[in-house]
């Protein structure tokens, strides 16, 4: 007959163990990498399936091209926190803009571009703080609107769109 001992937890058992338990921000979504680029790059930025189905519906209400138009990210100085984030559609890209491509042949329900592929545009001065980040549409009972998930804010405030980097 063996014996099983079990120790009891310390506190230094536990801290070690905390890593393990963080909840994982992208939990439940199905993240979408840009074409040309690699999944979670630090140097791009991702949209969800639920971003680009809402992006692809919205894009056709506004009349605005797949082809040549897109969702514009940026940052600007203001907000609570010090900076804010701004999106909004755009005719067309900038000179210098980075254009990221999304979901060419992803269906998403109601589709009205058949499953044409969406761009987003960010400004160099908006990337330095947007790289890294992914945009998702959540639809909750509480809110409803775009969200960024950015790893470049160190803090943000309870209105969900100003933060400091």
């Amino acid at each position: 007959m063996s014996m099983v001992s079990i120790q009891p937890t310390t506190s230094q058992d536990a801290t070690a163990a905390a890593p393990e338990q963080v909840k994982d921000p992208f939990a439940g979504m199905t993240l979408l990498t840009a074409e040309g680029q690699q999944p979670r790059a630090k140097a791009a930025v991702e949209i969800t399936k639920n971003a680009l189905k809402r992006i692809r519906v919205a894009m056709a209400k506004e009349g605005v091209s797949p082809e040549q138009g897109g969702l514009r990210l940026g940052v600007m100085g203001g907000g609570c926190s010090g900076l804010s984030y701004s999106i909004r559609f755009d005719s067309q890209p900038r000179e210098r803009d980075r254009v990221f491509v999304f979901g060419a042949g992803v269906e998403t329900p109601g589709d009205p571009t058949d499953a044409k592929p969406v761009r987003v545009f960010v400004d160099p001065k908006s990337f330095l703080y947007l790289a890294g980040m992914v945009l998702d549409f959540e639809e909750t009972l509480m809110r409803q609107g775009f969200n960024f998930i950015n790893p470049n804010s160190t803090k943000s405030c309870g209105c969900g769109s100003s933060f400091t980097a």
